[in-house]
Parts: structure tokens; C-alpha cells; sequence
């Protein structure tokens, strides 16, 4: 097992850059995670984990499939250096962010798309929320939060290992599953949207969902099958976009 004693060593400054910086995540095509839950969760798609780094004084599971991966162990000032909670765990993973086969989006009927949501932890429960219901795919559009970035991580508590997480232009998107048969479905509120629980569906659909202060780009809401509304009956002006999403979500799996 190798160790790493100062914070100086490139490899640890290389971990701390992809911690917090998204043009390193983007340019190396790696991404990093932390906590006993997450890096279990990674280990399930071993391809993936390229590096378990452990901090000093922490046990690993004895049943974790790591034989045949680099283990690191790291001091406790190192892990300082790269550890985004306060009470960090002490165990990482260094891993590569997968990359998307187009044949397979073919076969995909279930679909969350994300327009413009900027909250890393509204992402990350999307995201979560999406591999509950069941979904294929979760597509995040122009002005999204990073989809790696520690927060996102946390909040999707893993499943970002489960369902495929793309990013990509969101009218192309539209266009590729409308001709694949994919109806889909944009919230909005106006007067010819349509109560979600009213909608009829064959079991493929794409929903829309938007950020919470402007709402859906209007440029992606004229090209929908029809658009969708939650009734508010409170005094409530709105419905947090991660609270949203589930709602409709769980609406439309049937």
C-alpha cells in the first residue's frame, strides 16, 4: 500500500483540483467521492474506481472487492486537503466518469431532463429521485449545476453509479426522443398545460423540468407534446424543483 505524508505531492494536489474545480473534472474526465457509502456504491461498476485513498487510522471493509485496485493511504493532513465535509469519513474514490454508448440511448423511454437547475443538491436529489422511479436516463441541459460536482455527489448518495447521467443540448434531445417515440412533457404554468395526474401514456415519456425561478426555457416548452402543471392548493407560490420532480415522477411510472 503506497502512503502519502505531505500535502505538496502532485498526486494529492491533482485530488484536491478535482474536488473542487470543474474544469479539472472536465479536462481529466475524472471525478472523486467520499464517504464509506459512496465508495461502496462505486465499487459496484469497479471499471470505474481507479483509486480507493484512505486516510490514516481507518479500517477499510474487509469485504470491499479492492484487491485488484490502487489503495492509498493518506495522512491526516493530506485528507484535509481534498475532504469536502467538516466530519469527513476518511475513505475516497478516484473515478472515471463513464462514457455513454449512443446505440444505448435508443432503448431509453424513461427520461428526466433538466433545464437551467443551478443547486448542486436540487441536482443531486433529481438525479436520485430519477433512479428511484426507475427511470433510463437523466439529461442535463445548458446552465446546470455539475453533475460531479461533491455536492451533486452527496445528494444522489450514489446513484450516479445506477443510471446514466449526460449532459447535452436539451432541443436536440427534445428531437431524438420524439422520433424514437417519447412523448414529451414539459411544467409549466399556462393555461393550456394540463394537471399531471391527468395525463395518459403508453409507459415511454420524457419530463422537463426547470429552474425554479424562471421556469423552462420557452424556446424547449414550444417544442413539447404537451405541458404539464401540479396544482397548488396552499398559499405555497411554488414547489421546490427537487419536490417537483418526484411528484411528477412517481405520476407518470405506472
Amino acid at each position: 500500500m503506497k502512503r502519502i505524508e505531505s500535502t505538496q505531492n502532485a498526486l494529492v494536489k491533482y485530488w484536491k483540483k478535482l474536488a473542487m474545480t470543474k474544469k479539472e473534472r472536465e479536462r481529466s474526465g475524472e471525478f472523486i467521492v467520499e464517504g464509506f457509502h459512496l465508495v461502496e456504491e462505486a465499487l459496484k461498476n469497479k471499471e470505474q474506481v481507479l483509486q480507493v485513498i484512505v486516510r490514516e487510522g481507518v479500517d477499510l471493509p474487509m469485504l470491499w472487492p479492492i484487491d485488484d485496485i490502487a489503495i492509498i493511504e493518506v495522512s491526516v493532513a493530506v485528507a484535509k486537503e481534498f475532504a469536502e465535509t467538516e466530519t469527513s469519513q476518511g475513505v475516497f474514490a478516484v473515478c472515471k466518469q463513464p462514457i455513454l454508448e449512443e446505440e444505448a440511448t435508443a432503448t431509453w423511454r424513461k427520461v428526466l431532463l433538466i433545464d437551467a437547475v443551478q443547486d448542486p443538491g436540487n441536482i443531486g436529489t433529481m438525479i436520485r429521485t430519477a433512479d428511484a422511479a426507475g427511470l433510463d436516463a437523466v439529461i442535463l441541459g445548458k446552465g446546470c449545476a455539475d453533475v460531479y460536482n461533491p455536492k451533486t455527489l452527496r445528494a444522489a448518495q450514489g446513484s450516479h453509479f445506477h443510471i446514466p447521467v449526460v449532459r447535452g443540448d436539451l432541443a436536440e434531445w427534445i428531437d431524438l426522443l420524439q422520433s424514437q417515440g417519447v412523448p414529451v412533457f414539459g411544467t409549466a404554468l399556462d393555461e393550456d398545460a394540463v394537471t399531471y395526474s391527468d395525463i395518459q401514456h403508453t409507459g415511454a415519456f420524457a419530463i422537463i423540468m426547470g429552474n425554479e425561478g424562471s421556469g423552462i426555457h420557452p424556446q424547449l416548452l414550444a417544442i413539447t407534446d404537451q405541458n404539464i402543471i401540479i396544482p397548488i392548493f396552499g398559499q405555497a407560490e411554488s414547489l421546490n424543483v427537487a419536490v417537483a420532480t418526484g411528484i411528477v415522477l412517481y405520476g407518470f411510472v405506472k
